[in-house]
């Protein structure tokens, strides 16, 4: 089985399973965030992939985390099998936690875990992000919380109507600081939203999130079910941390989140023959931070964190963000920068280098059209508004069509390119 065990915290006699399995596949960045985030709050967890659960490996955990990214995507990976593993595991008595994308997966848009269905694009805010306030039912899911701002990205919306769900969250209010699309939510207030929207032709009014649920349980079998809109996963953030150390009391019983995680004593040990990969290091570096730099100097985005670009309407930024996130985790591991948090062992050197080899040359032809894509987009946004699936220009159309398919879920030559950066950066975390 694939995986890999970050944090350990003492059991009780009494427990033999695991804590919680991490479903790795179709997460991308969402799943370097989990994994980062996992890891600051010192809690336990293996990453695995869609093919371990398939081959029954849940059985030996309390808890299956999915965290974001497209769940359409996600349930191709797992296939019929791994849907049907997931659900015997719950049924069983198993915990499920899903956030954002992993949330989605589990409605009856999914896999039918809940009673929920997700609201369509037309009748909710699409694009809201940053720090948002919450109004919270009484739970231990919030123990410690005394001001309850936490992080929305991007998030979908719940249709609850089965009094079988409970809402454990709603939506307050959006801070000031937060976006809706490309629009700062003071800016917008000030600006109006109505005349927004109709120049965006999407809802844009953060007002309209008031009162709707934001993180929700039910039961599905013998087994919990736990969906967050909310990324409590957000690197950085206390009120998230607490709460994910909650939520393991919770959904994992028989961790303990009051006993600290026992600290690695292995050292830091360099990749050997890591030398070998320079070449294709400096190659990779240097268009990935060329392509990054191509948008910046266009006013088309800005890293609003370590993980995370700020766009403007119309052009794609999750997928370029991403992209540089996990090559940038990839040269780290491969040149044995790990933050000093766990002992690198060395990989399979030929497989190793037989990745990287791929990966630059899909890069490099992916970056010099995708520049070209940003340029003309950069010139159209000049003259008109921009969606970012429908345009007049038809050579723009032609290279997002090749780029990333016809939809907003991944495709096209970007979604190639990120499943062979993918399988590399697992297989380097897992070796780790």
């Amino acid at each position: 089985m694939a995986e890999r065990t970050t944090g350990t915290h003492r059991r009780k006699k009494s427990v033999s399973k695991k804590a919680c399995a991490l479903l790795w596949d179709e997460s991308f960045a969402w799943g370097l965030m989990a994994r980062q985030a996992l890891t600051e709050a010192g809690l336990p967890f293996d990453l695995l992939r869609s093919e371990d659960i398939r081959g029954g490996a849940l059985s030996r955990y309390h808890m299956l985390y999915v965290p974001g990214g497209w769940a359409s995507q996600k349930l191709i990976a797992l296939e019929d099998r791994g849907q049907e593993e997931i659900r015997r595991f719950i049924d069983g008595g198993g915990s499920y936690l899903g956030i954002c994308g992993g949330a989605g997966m589990a409605t009856e848009d999914g896999m039918g875990l809940l009673p929920v269905r997700r609201k369509p694009t037309t009748e909710r805010v699409p694009s809201v992000s940053g720090p948002v306030r919450l109004s919270l039912a009484g739970h231990s899911l919030w123990q410690g919380i005394d001001a309850p701002i936490f992080f929305a990205w991007w998030p979908s919306q719940f249709r609850v109507a089965d009094q079988r769900v409970g809402v454990l969250a709603s939506y307050e209010e959006v801070l000031p600081d937060a976006f809706s699309s490309d629009i700062p939510v003071a800016d917008g207030r000030v600006t109006g939203w109505p005349a927004l929207e109709a120049r965006y032709g999407i809802l844009l009014d953060p007002a309209r999130l008031h009162g709707e649920p934001a993180v929700i349980e039910g039961h599905f079998g013998r087994g919990k079910v736990l969906l967050s809109l909310i990324h409590f996963d957000t690197p950085g953030d206390p009120n998230g941390t607490a709460v994910l150390r909650n939520l393991w009391d919770y959904l994992a019983s028989g961790w303990s989140s009051e006993s600290p995680a026992r600290k690695s004593r292995s050292r830091k040990q360099p990749l050997p023959d890591s030398a070998e990969f320079s070449d294709s290091f400096d190659v990779i570096k240097t268009a990935v931070a060329d392509l990054i730099s191509t948008g910046s100097r266009n006013f088309l985005w800005y890293w609003r964190n370590p993980l995370l670009l700020q766009w403007r309407r119309g052009v794609r930024g999750l997928e370029y963000g991403t992209l540089t996130v996990m090559t940038e985790e990839i040269l780290k591991c491969l040149s044995g920068i790990d933050g000093g948090q766990t002992h690198t062992a060395a990989p399979d050197l030929l497989r190793a280098r037989e990745a990287i080899s791929a990966i630059r040359d899909q890069l490099l032809p992916f970056v010099e059209k995708a520049k070209r894509l940003l340029i003309r987009e950069r010139f159209y946004l000049n003259t008109a508004p921009l969606s970012p699936l429908e345009c007049a220009d038809p050579e723009i159309n032609r290279l997002r069509l090749e780029l990333f398919g016809s939809a907003m879920s991944h495709g096209g030559d970007f979604k190639r390119l990120i499943d062979t950066v993918d399988r590399l950066l697992f297989d380097l975390i897992r070796d780790a």
